[in-house]
């Protein structure tokens, strides 16, 4: 099988593929322990992709096992084309993304929403070009923000998403009202974003991936296309298309 391996801020997952399928996939991995699981289950093939980290390290562990394993990097060729004018910083999970939305709905216009530190909208047209995107404050970042640019708010840990399926929209305590601020508030954004980009290119598919994205699969699902590996999927079609 080849591995598609992606860092991200805090752990590393790793999608498992025969082909374009994928067979499972390894999440919440910390980076020390990420070395051993690839040398225990060595692929044929694999590729690395992270926007905070060194992937070098782990590509040449592999290296030396006598995998061919890629790097993702600003100029690695890709399936689609890119318009963007600063592609040196277009971040890896972005365009992985992308790629893989093009890959499960060709031929049409996607809107990919990735939920992660920093919550992603990206436009890649049905002629398969990234367009670019937005980028915004992530769920958690918008309670971290609001304690410390305040003196007297308190900063807010997560909940489960059954949680906030159940909070009033009206806060009655300090509390509840900056977790429905930030609730509402970000279900609000996604909607706009949504409807704006439909208003100024069209329908479109829109996809949703990254870690937060279950808090609000439920009430967009209607609306969206919940693909959970989209990220991984894409740097497997990435991979494939460089080995090809």
């Amino acid at each position: 099988m080849n591995a598609a391996i992606d860092l991200g801020n805090t752990f590393a997952k790793i999608g498992w593929f025969k082909g374009s399928t994928l067979i499972r996939a390894q999440y919440k991995i910390p980076f020390d322990a990420l070395t051993n699981i690839l040398v225990e289950q060595l692929p044929e093939k694999a590729i690395l992709s992270s926007t905070s980290h060194d992937t070098g390290i782990y590509a040449l562990a592999l290296q030396q096992k006598g995998v061919n394993a890629l790097q993702l990097a600003p100029d690695t060729p890709l399936p689609i084309q890119k318009e963007y004018d600063t592609p040196q910083t277009l971040g890896a999970d972005r365009l992985a993304a992308a790629v893989g939305a093009n890959g499960l709905f060709p031929n049409e216009n996607c809107l990919v929403i990735d939920m992660g530190t920093c919550i992603t909208y990206d436009w890649v047209s049905a002629e398969a070009i990234f367009r670019g995107g937005i980028i915004s404050p992530g769920f958690r970042m918008r309670f971290q923000a609001m304690h410390a640019f305040t003196k007297r708010l308190p900063l807010i840990e997560m909940e489960e998403a059954s949680y906030f399926m159940s909070l009033p929209f009206v806060g009655k305590s300090t509390r509840t009202a900056m977790q429905s601020g930030v609730f509402n508030g970000l279900l609000a954004e996604i909607e706009g974003v949504i409807a704006r980009y439909r208003h100024e290119y069209g329908q479109c598919r829109v996809l949703l991936c990254g870690g937060d994205a279950p808090y609000f699969e439920s009430l967009l699902k209607n609306r969206i296309f919940a693909a959970p590996n989209l990220v991984l999927m894409g740097l497997n079609r990435i991979l494939q298309h460089n080995v090809n």
